[in-house]
């Protein structure tokens, strides 16, 4: 007799905002999350990593606006665990730290249910730290605390102990505070808080978006009104704040609170993102194209697999190429070692890494990273005794080919996949465009070119934000739909296209 499946319940701390501070614990957990209960401080690529089919609950609350109730929210959780579910809560920052994590897991207990609790970082140090201000440090501060800066307004008298708060500890982070202010800043100095002591307003904490003002505890509340500064925030209050001008280190960066559109394919997008976001910049992933099987399913580069042994040079033009070129390799039930005696050639440095990961050390990697490339570092090499094969995609650039049969190869060209418009982030990305809150777009392929115009409609779009590109071949196709871009990649790799930004915002 099978017995009921038991759910249990994970509370998840999501942390302050930077996708980067989620913790491992959190991932396994949201990876097997059956149901997804989430507030609005859980940033979407972090939703990402739950699995397809998840049930997905939104639940979030803003300042005077709840989307559900503290004890609906309870229930809630209750009730898809007596389903037998796999539930996640996600909560921002740590949900032990004013996150309301401990009514959720008494309610739990109350009715016997199993639940994890996985602590997140909370923003009360990470908002301070990605600002430059260390909550403690040696010779200034000793001591911190973390108070709540929203109390619950059914209370009748405030649970702070403000008499003893405003002198006890050298730091002091009020969470949630910003609309409160006026009261914080007032109670502080009532009982005994230095005026002028230093203090610093982070919104958004380790995000692009993040907004650092510094004042001290009389104008506090005065500077963020004239300032505009509004929710989420957290307000430090002490002498370390005053660190703040020699670690500046996060919203100093180069492409801090640049926002770019990353238009490569969806499962490569995210190597972009990461070194773009290192740099402070705001990303958001639109892809335009996605890569698909060939039209002839495979085909010739099958073909081809069943005579590896005849060919003298593997040319790869792409990473994309090189991955799946393995995978055929392997449905053939070969692997590496297939390749014995073959020179392989790698387009560029991220091609040659594509190749090391299934062990491969690419014979050859041209000074340039382009088609013409390879062909001056192969003109002195082969001759007509040569058999040459270059999986690629199903469309690219004929110069290599008919380069190396001129030289007298014998060459098979073999499509491993093919990039197909990705219909899905059209009317996204025009609206972004349209009402400015994109500064740069990025291309990585003259595929993403031409789809990235097919979709929106008009390259004219494009005058209004800066364009940079992996390299010429990609300029190339941009400059034909009527574009300059600002960027053209020294190196034509990822890491390149990010220097090559990073080298223009430094000027």
């Amino acid at each position: 007799m099978n017995e009921e499946k038991k759910g249990i319940v994970y509370l998840i701390g999501a942390g302050p905002g930077d996708v980067g501070l989620l913790t491992l614990k959190a991932v396994d957990a949201l990876k097997k999350a059956e149901v997804l209960v989430y507030d609005r401080l859980a940033e979407e690529r972090i939703l990402s990593f739950a699995p397809f089919g998840c049930e997905k609950i939104y639940v979030g609350k803003a300042s005077s606006n709840h989307a559900m109730k503290q004890e609906d929210i309870n229930k809630l959780l209750v009730q898809k665990a007596k389903e037998g579910k796999t539930v996640v809560r996600l909560k921002g920052g740590d949900p032990f730290v004013f996150g309301r994590g401990g009514e959720e897991a008494l309610a739990l207990k109350e009715e016997n249910l199993p639940f994890v609790i996985v602590p997140g970082v909370t923003s009360a140090i990470a908002a301070a730290a990605y600002a430059g201000i260390p909550v403690t440090h040696r010779k200034i501060a000793a001591s911190f605390a973390v108070v709540t800066g929203h109390e619950d307004p059914t209370k009748a008298d405030s649970s702070i102990r403000w008499k003893e708060l405003a002198t006890a500890t050298d730091t002091v982070v009020f969470l949630m505070g910003v609309e409160n202010l006026p009261k914080i800043t007032r109670k502080l100095t009532e009982n005994g808080r230095d005026k002028n002591t230093p203090a610093a307003l982070v919104r958004w904490g380790t995000r692009a978006e993040q907004e650092v003002l510094v004042t001290t505890v009389e104008n506090a509340a005065k500077d963020a009104l004239k300032a505009g500064l509004k929710p989420p925030a957290v307000f430090i209050v002490g002498e370390v704040v005053k660190l703040r001008e020699k670690l500046q280190w996060f919203d100093n960066s180069p492409l801090f609170g640049k926002r770019i559109l990353v238009t490569r394919a969806r499962a490569q997008a995210s190597a972009l993102t990461e070194l773009l976001e290192e740099q402070g910049a705001s990303v958001t992933e639109a892809p335009v194209i996605k890569i698909e099987p060939p039209a002839d399913n495979y085909a010739a580069i099958d073909g081809a697999i069943q005579n590896i042994e005849k060919f003298s040079y593997l040319i790869f033009t792409s990473a994309n190429g090189v991955r799946e070129f393995f995978a055929r390799l392997y449905f053939a039930k070969k692997d590496a070692r297939a390749l014995n005696g073959a020179k392989v050639v790698a387009i560029g440095k991220a091609t040659a890494e594509g190749l090391s990961a299934y062990g491969i050390n690419a014979d050859i990697v041209p000074k340039e990273f382009r088609a013409e490339g390879v062909i001056d570092a192969l003109k002195d090499k082969i001759d007509k005794n040569d058999n040459i094969l270059i999986p690629r995609a199903e469309v690219a650039r004929e110069i290599l080919a008919k380069s190396l049969e001129e030289f007298g190869a014998k060459v098979t060209v073999a499509s491993v996949y093919k990039t197909v418009t990705e219909t899905e982030n059209g009317e996204k990305i025009r609206e972004m465009l349209l009402n400015g809150e994109i500064d740069i777009v990025t291309f990585t392929s003259s595929s993403t070119v031409t789809n990235f115009v097919k979709l929106v409609g008009d390259a004219n779009l494009l005058k209004s934000v800066k364009t940079a590109c992996i390299g010429p071949v990609t300029a190339e196709t941009l400059k034909k739909e009527g574009i300059e871009p600002e960027i053209i990649a020294k190196e034509y790799t990822i890491q390149g296209l990010v220097n090559s930004l990073n080298d223009l915002f430094s000027l």
